[in-house]
């Protein structure tokens, strides 16, 4: 017996990063470091706890954290979703890997193998 499934839709699945948009999204650290955070979480994360995970890892006062707030969401995170690795849910305040996301797994374990 045969199953047919020409008819059969497609699944959902992002078309691998091209190289050089890897190398050009993990060029920046703090950009980096939210791959790598997002890639050891299952699911949506907030937005806010994004931030503050970056700002703690730097040590940021108040100040800093605002700074931090304001270059990730107009700069970072326009590009991150641009790029298809991304998905940012405005109302819920969250962002989410996709799959193509998968394809910097690879650079992020050699960049941050002291943090496993």
């Amino acid at each position: 017996m045969t199953t047919n499934i020409s008819d059969a839709n497609p699944v959902d699945i992002d078309p691998p990063v091209a190289l050089n948009t890897i190398f050009e999204l993990l060029l920046e650290e703090r950009r980096r470091y939210a791959l790598y955070y997002l890639s050891r979480n299952v699911g949506a994360v907030s937005l806010v706890d994004l931030i503050d995970r970056i700002a703690d890892r730097e040590d940021a006062d108040q100040d800093g954290l605002e700074r931090i707030a304001v270059e990730f969401h107009h700069n970072h995170l326009r590009k991150l979703i641009d790029t298809g690795v991304l998905r940012y849910d405005e109302d819920a305040g969250t962002v989410e890997r996709r799959t193509a996301a998968r394809s910097l797994d690879p650079y992020l374990e050699l960049t941050y193998v002291d943090d496993l």
